[in-house]
C-alpha cells in the first residue's frame, strides 16, 4: 500500500537521521511515518512509531512531557487490538526510572511480560522482568525485585540480542540499585555488562549507561564520607557523557547536585539541576536543597508533588517524608511534623533498606524531641545507631550518633552525651566530608579538650552579640557594629575550606524572601530585565507549572501539559541565564556579577575593619579569604610549624 510504504521510508529516513543525531529531522521522519501507518490503519506499526518518537523527545530533547504524550497515544492505539507483541512494546515504552507509580509500572511490565512469553520475545522478556524488578523494589519487596532484576541481567548478558532494550534493562537495574542501596550488586554486574559492551564509553545507551554507573558508584562513595573521589567520579562521568552525546549529562549532574548541596554549595546544585526538576531522580536532590536553602514552602511543595506521583513507592516516599518532617519542623509545624513521620513510619516500617531504617528512626527522634520527649527520642535512635555498620555507612552512623549525643546532653546525662560524641568525632576524623558548622559546634560543646586542640594556642574569635560582633584575640576585644560583610565572613570562617557561591552568601545573610515578595535581586540583565521578577518567584512558578503539567497529564489532557511544558522551557532558559548557563554570556548587570560585586566589596571593608581593629589577625583574613563569584575562607595547614592565627566563630 502506498501510504504504508511512505511510512517505512519515513522510519529509514528517522534511522539515518539519528545515526548522525539530527533530532529534528528524526522526529519530522517519525511524524510522517505515524501519520502515514495512521492513515493506512496500520494502527500497530504507528504505535511503534510513537513509541520511537516518545523516545526522541524525552531522552532526545529532555521533554518528558512530551515523551508520555506519544507514548499515551501509542497505548491508546493498540489498546483494543488482538493480543499482539507491540502491546507489550508499548506497555513498557518509558523508562522504568520515569514511571512514576510503582503499581503502574508492574502492571505494564506484567502485561509485556505475558506477551513476550506468549510470543516468545526474550528482548522484551528482558525489560519487563527488569521493569518488575525496580517496580517490586520501589515498593519495598526489595528481596523479589532484585530477584527479578538478576534475571533481566543475565538475559541482557546472555541471549537478548536487542541493545537498545537491554540498555534501558540496565538503567532499571540501577535505578533500583540506587534506591536500594545495593552497591555490591551494582558492582557484581558492572563488570559483565562492560564486557558485552552494554557499559563503556559508545554515544548514546553505552555512554548514558556508563555514565548512570558512575552515579551509583559515587552515591556509594559518599555515604562511604568519600566526597573527594565521590566529586572526582561524577566530574569525570560528566565529561565523559558530553564528550560522548554532545550535550549535558542526566545522573552523573543529579548526583553531583545533591553532593553540592551536602557541600553547602547551593548555587552549584541548583545550576545542576536546572531543567531537570521533571525527573523524579531529580525531586529528591531539589527538596534537599529547598530545605538547605532555606525556602520550606518549596520545600514542602517539592516534597508534596512527589508524593503526589509515587503512589505505592514505600522507597522514594520514605526520603521525601523524611525532608517533609524537617521542613515541618524548621517551619514550626508540629502537628503536620507529626502526621508526616506517622505516614513515613507507616510507609518504610518493614522495609528491609538500612538507610531508610536510619533517616525514618532520625525523623521520629526529632518529632520526640520537639514535643519535648527526649527519652522518647533517645530510645528511637539508640537502637538504629547500634545497628549500622561502621563501615558501610559510615557518614550515617557518624551524624545520627552525635545526634544522639545531642539528645542525651539536653536530657542530663552527660557522660553519654561524650562517649557518643567521641564515637562520632573519631569517624569524622577519618572522613573527607564537610562537617556542617552545627555538628562542629556540638563537637566543640561536649568535647572541650577537642576543641582546644583543634584550634590550637593563636585562635582569634568572632562572637555575634545582637546587632554588635565582639572580634578577640591575645587577651584584646572590640566590639564592631554587624553589617552584612561581617556575617559573610562569618559564613566563610565557620565552614573553613568550604567554597560558597556569592548568591548563596547572599541567600544565608539576607535570607531566602517569600514568593511574590520585594526582593533584593532581579533576574536577567541590564539588557534584558524580567520586570524585576525574583529568582525566588522564578522557582516556585517552576515547581507550579511541574505540577500542573503532572495533572494534566494524568488527566488525559496533552495539550495542556505541553503548554505547560513550554513555559517550564521558558522559565528554565531564564533562570539559567542568571548563572551564565548554557553558552550565554555573563552580562555585566546578572544576578551572579551583581551578587560577586556586592559580596566581595561588603567582605574586603569588613577585613579592613578587623585588621585596623586587630593588627595582625585582621591582617591574616586579607591574605585567607577568597573573594570572587566562589568564596571561601581557607586557613593555613598548620603543618611544619606555621604558627599564622585562624579564626573561629563561636555561636
Amino acid at each position: 500500500m502506498p501510504g504504508i510504504d511512505e511510512a517505512e521510508r519515513a522510519l529509514e529516513a528517522a534511522d539515518e537521521a539519528f545515526a548522525r543525531f539530527d533530532v529534528e529531522a528524526v522526529v519530522a521522519h517519525l511524524s510522517a511515518a505515524v501519520r502515514g501507518f495512521t492513515a493506512a490503519d496500520a494502527r500497530c506499526r504507528a504505535a511503534m512509531a510513537c513509541v520511537r518518537l516518545g523516545h526522541t523527545f524525552a531522552n532526545g530533547l529532555g521533554n518528558l512531557t512530551a515523551g508520555r504524550a506519544w507514548f499515551a497515544r501509542a497505548a491508546r492505539l493498540v489498546e483494543h487490538e488482538p493480543p499482539c507483541l507491540e502491546q507489550g512494546w508499548v506497555a513498557v515504552a518509558a523508562m522504568g526510572c520515569e514511571v512514576d507509580d510503582p503499581a503502574e509500572l508492574l502492571a505494564a511490565a506484567e502485561l509485556a511480560l505475558d506477551r513476550a512469553r506468549r510470543f516468545g520475545d526474550l528482548n522484551l522478556e528482558t525489560k519487563a522482568l527488569a521493569d518488575a524488578g525496580l517496580a517490586h523494589v520501589q515498593a519495598g519487596r526489595v528481596s523479589h525485585g532484585m530477584a527479578l532484576l538478576d534475571e533481566a541481567m543475565a538475559l541482557a548478558c546472555g541471549p537478548a540480542d536487542d541493545v537498545d532494550a537491554a540498555a534501558k534493562s540496565v538503567c532499571s537495574f540501577f535505578t533500583a540499585c540506587y534506591f536500594a542501596a545495593d552497591f555490591e550488586r551494582a558492582g557484581s554486574w558492572a563488570q559483565l555488562l562492560r564486557r558485552h559492551g552494554l557499559i563503556g564509553p559508545a554515544p548514546v545507551g553505552p555512554a548514558f549507561l556508563s555514565s548512570h554507573c558512575d552515579s551509583v558508584q559515587a552515591t556509594l562513595l559518599v555515604e562511604l564520607g568519600r566526597w573527594g573521589e565521590a566529586e572526582a567520579v561524577l566530574t569525570r562521568a560528566k565529561a565523559d557523557f558530553e564528550v560522548a552525546m554532545g550535550g549535558p549529562s542526566w545522573h552523573p549532574e543529579i548526583a553531583l547536585a545533591d553532593l553540592r548541596t551536602r557541600q553547602g554549595r547551593l548555587a552549584d546544585a541548583e545550576a545542576l539541576l536546572l531543567g531537570k526538576e521533571q525527573s523524579l531522580q531529580a525531586l529528591l536532590p531539589a527538596a534537599r536543597l529547598h530545605l538547605a536553602r532555606g525556602d520550606h514552602d518549596l520545600a514542602r511543595a517539592t516534597a508534596a508533588r512527589g508524593l503526589r506521583v509515587i503512589g505505592a513507592d514505600r522507597v522514594r516516599a520514605g526520603e521525601l517524608l523524611a525532608v517533609l518532617v524537617e521542613v515541618e519542623l524548621a517551619s514550626g509545624h508540629a502537628d503536620a511534623a507529626t502526621l508526616a513521620c506517622a505516614e513515613l513510619t507507616a510507609r518504610t516500617g518493614d522495609v528491609g533498606i538500612p538507610v531508610l531504617q536510619a533517616r525514618a528512626a532520625a525523623a521520629r527522634a526529632r518529632v520526640l524531641a520537639s514535643a519535648g520527649d527526649l527519652a522518647g527520642a533517645i530510645a528511637a535512635l539508640e537502637p538504629i545507631v547500634d545497628q549500622l555498620d561502621a563501615r558501610k555507612l559510615p557518614w550515617l552512623r557518624a551524624t545520627l550518633q552525635l545526634d544522639l549525643a545531642q539528645l542525651r546532653h539536653r536530657a542530663g546525662d552527660e557522660l553519654a552525651a561524650r562517649v557518643d560524641a567521641e564515637a562520632a568525632a573519631a569517624v569524622l576524623a577519618t572522613l573527607d566530608v564537610v562537617v556542617p558548622p552545627g555538628a562542629t559546634a556540638v563537637l566543640d560543646r561536649l568535647l572541650p579538650a577537642r576543641r582546644a586542640t583543634r584550634l590550637g594556642a593563636d585562635t582569634a574569635e568572632l562572637v555575634p552579640l545582637g546587632r554588635w560582633w565582639v572580634a578577640s584575640h591575645g587577651g584584646t576585644s572590640v566590639r564592631l557594629a554587624d553589617t552584612k560583610g561581617l556575617r559573610y565572613l562569618a559564613e566563610l570562617v565557620a565552614s573553613p575550606g568550604v567554597e560558597r557561591h556569592a548568591l548563596d552568601l547572599v541567600d544565608r545573610v539576607e535570607g531566602v524572601p517569600p514568593a511574590g515578595g520585594v526582593g533584593r535581586r532581579a533576574l536577567g540583565d541590564a539588557g534584558e530585565l524580567l520586570d524585576s521578577d525574583l529568582q525566588v518567584d522564578y522557582r516556585h512558578r517552576v515547581e507550579a507549572l511541574r505540577a500542573e503539567a503532572g495533572e494534566a497529564l494524568a488527566a488525559g489532557q496533552l495539550e495542556t501539559a505541553e503548554a505547560h511544558q513550554a513555559e517550564l522551557d521558558q522559565l528554565v532558559a531564564q533562570l539559567a541565564q542568571a548563572f551564565g548557563l548554557g553558552g550565554r554570556d555573563r552580562r555585566a548587570a546578572s544576578a551572579a556579577e551583581r551578587a560577586r560585586l556586592n559580596v566581595t566589596r561588603a567582605l574586603r571593608s569588613a577585613i579592613a575593619r578587623l585588621a585596623d581593629a586587630l593588627p595582625g589577625a585582621g591582617d591574616v583574613l586579607d591574605r585567607r579569604v577568597r573573594t570572587g563569584i566562589y568564596c571561601a575562607y581557607e586557613p593555613a595547614s598548620g603543618d611544619g610549624g606555621d604558627s599564622e592565627v585562624r579564626w573561629v566563630v563561636q555561636s
